[in-house]
């Protein structure tokens, strides 16, 4: 009895954040062990679908580098990397496609519908949803790795306004048609802002932004961030991703959100709860964001 007095009591918590964001849009970046790991997978999926269920509009802009990586491997071809940019030539353009917008996509879709959702698949060159531009870089070509240079929303309107949950593979593509692979991270970011969503949710494999005593940063406001990044106590991969996060937040996203995608229900957790379980990035910090995370 005392355990299903607590599930209500979850509930009771949760049910103020399903009324506040209730026909908002959340996009949310996924990878990581919540891609690879089947639990972790099933559990992103049934959060998505309840997410939908409860009223909010969820988007998923998806990852797959290391699916990517293992086909490669399989064809006998090397990855290439320049400062965290994969080096994609034509031959490996074909498998990103192959991979990001065939298997991978497809998958999650399933992993949706499966559990009650009605998913549907596209990638960035659907509805020309990403417009791309090759990445220019002195000393580096990194052949169809590609840039954003505009997001056209429309697509994802119509298929939210029909009930649908997009999920998009970030390929994008210039005015002539060609392909580019682009980072998902900077996808996600800027879908979000063309959007006007409420959040953006960034799954990683660890606990959010550290300090430098390796402890949690659970509420940062953009001058906060940037002071993390200036004093070098946000190192590595964590760099992009809190540029994107600032983007996005300086382009009218309420909220930016670094949470541990290795924890079961990650996103509910972070959304529907008082503390939430990673870093929120607001424009400033106030009392609220300091209490709640949303």
């Amino acid at each position: 009895m005392k355990k299903q007095i607590e599930k209500i009591k979850t509930l009771f918590e949760a049910l103020p954040y399903i009324k506040e964001f209730s026909g908002t849009t959340v996009v949310i970046k996924y990878g990581g062990a919540a891609m690879v790991e089947d639990e972790l997978k099933q559990s992103f999926a049934r959060d998505v679908v309840l997410m939908k269920y409860v009223g909010l509009n969820p988007v998923i802009v998806h990852g797959g580098g290391p699916q990517i990586g293992k086909l490669l491997e399989r064809l006998d071809k090397e990855s290439e990397f320049v400062d965290g940019i994969r080096v994609t030539d034509s031959d490996t353009m074909d498998v990103v496609e192959m991979v990001l917008g065939g298997k991978v996509n497809k998958e999650i879709v399933g992993m949706i519908n499966n559990f009650g959702g009605k998913a549907v698949g596209i990638s960035g060159k659907d509805g020309e949803l990403i417009r791309a531009k090759k990445i220019r870089a002195r000393g580096t070509d990194f052949g169809h790795a590609g840039d954003v240079e505009q997001i056209n929303p429309k697509v994802i309107r119509t298929l939210e306004d029909n009930g649908f949950i997009p999920v998009i593979a970030p390929i994008g593509c210039d005015k002539l048609g060609k392909s580019y692979n682009v980072n998902a991270d900077l996808a996600a970011g800027k879908i979000a802002a063309a959007l006007g969503a409420e959040k953006l949710v960034m799954l990683t494999d660890v606990k959010g932004v550290l300090d430098k005593d390796k402890k949690l940063l659970s509420v940062l406001s953009l001058a906060g961030v940037r002071g993390v990044i200036k004093s070098k106590v946000a190192r590595g991969g964590m760099i992009p991703k809190l540029n994107c996060c600032i983007d996005a937040v300086a382009s009218g996203v309420t909220s930016a959100h670094i949470i541990d995608g290795r924890i079961e229900h990650a996103v509910l957790l972070e959304v529907f709860t008082d503390l939430g379980i990673g870093t929120v990035i607001r424009k400033a910090s106030d009392n609220k964001a300091a209490i709640k995370k949303g």
